[in-house]
């Protein structure tokens, strides 16, 4: 299979030279088991040492995800994977998840920046045609939002999106395999007390195996009790 090569194009126009762009992508928002987890990078599109082979993570082995994680790592000024687990998924909805676990990875990149004194980016562009990262426009009848009371910094910043971003632009690219290897790695721990679910394999998705495993034992803690399982 011929992979689409992606470019820095879309974030060298949505930025000046010297300025920052937040790079975002989700991975697990469909399995079954597991987190949600929310890619950042905050990038300088017109920086040189991109590391060669970025693509969409679902498109790289994971060989090839393993070794270019820190590669990503050292090239961007900041890069974090923030989580919502599957209780929260339950308790908020997948999308107020998202949004938990985007401003759980923002805190953490902001962090990043203000120890290397860098400016926080005033844009984010993030993977897909729905913007789930925006903070909900207050309401004088709704109650704390998810993450309140953990003290994380609210994004200030405006949102583009941009279907198929993961594949066809380096930054989100890149931020996809930071999530996509860490959550691989957080499936690859639970499979070791889950055995039967298959997660190592799966990683929480609903493989053939992985739906017949919850016929017969039944749903464990780590699956997302309000979906639709089987």
């Amino acid at each position: 299979m011929t992979l689409a090569t992606p470019t820095l194009d879309l974030e060298r126009s949505l930025v000046m030279p010297g300025e920052l762009l937040m790079c975002v992508d989700e991975v697990g928002r469909g399995a079954l088991a597991g987190p949600v987890s929310v890619g950042m990078v905050a990038v300088d599109p017109f920086a040189e040492g991109v590391p060669e082979g970025i693509h969409d993570s679902k498109d790289l082995s994971p060989a090839a995800r393993e070794r270019l994680d820190p590669q990503v790592r050292a090239w961007v000024a900041a890069g974090a994977v923030g989580h919502a687990s599957p209780a929260e998924i339950d308790a908020f909805g997948i999308v107020a998840a998202l949004r938990l676990a985007g401003r759980r990875a923002w805190t953490s990149c902001v962090k990043e920046l203000n120890a290397s004194s860098r400016t926080v980016p005033l844009t984010v562009l993030l993977d897909g045609n729905l913007d789930w990262l925006s903070p909900v426009e207050p309401d004088l009848f709704a109650g704390p939002q998810p993450g309140d009371d953990e003290g994380l910094a609210q994004m200030v910043a405006r949102v583009r999106t941009q279907v198929k971003g993961d594949r066809d632009c380096i930054g989100v690219g890149a931020a996809s395999i930071l999530a996509k290897v860490e959550r691989d790695r957080i499936m690859l721990v639970l499979a070791q007390d889950f055995p039967h679910f298959g997660w190592d394999r799966n990683k929480g998705y609903g493989s053939a195996g992985h739906r017949a495993a919850i016929v017969e034992h039944g749903p464990g803690d780590h699956h997302r009790r309000s979906w639709k399982l089987l």
